[in-house]
């Protein structure tokens, strides 16, 4: 399976919508993209997974590694539109403790 990734910035808030698998083989692609972004201090980046299907602990760290960036470079990083099965791989790994993922129900109280 192979990894789409679409760009977008409006302003400072780079938004990317992602579309397949993120695994060891697609990873490095997404890494290219998404870790340059959250080297420019003060941007929002928004991270579309609606149309994600999997992530392996290679995917996982890329959103790891996109984190600890954000920290170095005083910039955000959301992950948005995860299904449920992606929400609990987060939830299992601890990882929605630490990013921040705007789920369906806090959309709906907003």
């Amino acid at each position: 399976m192979n990894l789409e990734i679409r760009q977008e910035t409006k302003g400072n808030m780079h938004l990317l919508r992602l579309s397949g698998e993120v695994d060891a083989f697609t990873a490095p692609k997404l890494r290219e993209v998404l870790i340059p972004l959250t080297e420019e201090s003060g941007m929002k980046i928004i991270v579309d997974l609606a149309d994600v299907d999997y992530i392996d602990s290679t995917g996982l760290g890329i959103f790891i590694g996109a984190l600890k960036s954000t920290h170095n470079y005083e910039s955000h990083i959301q992950l948005q539109g995860l299904s449920s099965r992606l929400q609990r791989l987060f939830k299992i790994t601890g990882l929605d403790e630490v990013i921040d993922i705007e789920t369906q129900e806090k959309e709906e109280m907003q």
